[in-house]
């Protein structure tokens, strides 16, 4: 299965930005569709932002117009944009990206990045 390894989180008071990145371990041929996803302490996993092969994105309401999602698809790589963060914002985000490579399809999960926003 690959792997996704995931950086950029840390701590960022209210108002900052903050660039989340997620890339494959491993040569992939096609993403499908790649999403990011943050869960709260005492919260279910809950869907962030995702962008498909072709470039459609679909958003929280609750990111709209402050968060970013994209996807290079020649390095095979994809980023989260957060603007504007929200203490609200605090949580471990997860990088989900489906596609093909060498022996087939799959269906990724990174480990895990801990963004806080505090003062």
């Amino acid at each position: 299965q690959v792997q996704l390894v995931e950086s950029g989180g840390g701590l960022v008071q209210p108002g900052g930005s903050l660039r989340l990145s997620c890339a494959a371990s491993e040569r992939i041929f096609s993403i499908r569709v790649m999403g990011w996803y943050r869960q709260a302490p005492g919260n279910q996993r809950e869907l962030v932002a995702t962008i498909t092969g072709g470039g459609s994105t679909n958003y929280a309401d609750s990111v709209k117009g402050r968060f970013t999602i994209s996807r290079d698809n020649a390095k095979k790589t994809g980023d989260l944009r957060m603007n504007n963060l929200k203490p609200e914002d605090t949580a471990v985000y997860y990088c989900n990206m489906k596609g093909t490579f060498r022996a087939g399809g799959f269906d990724s999960w990174g480990q895990g990045t801990q963004v806080t926003v505090s003062s």
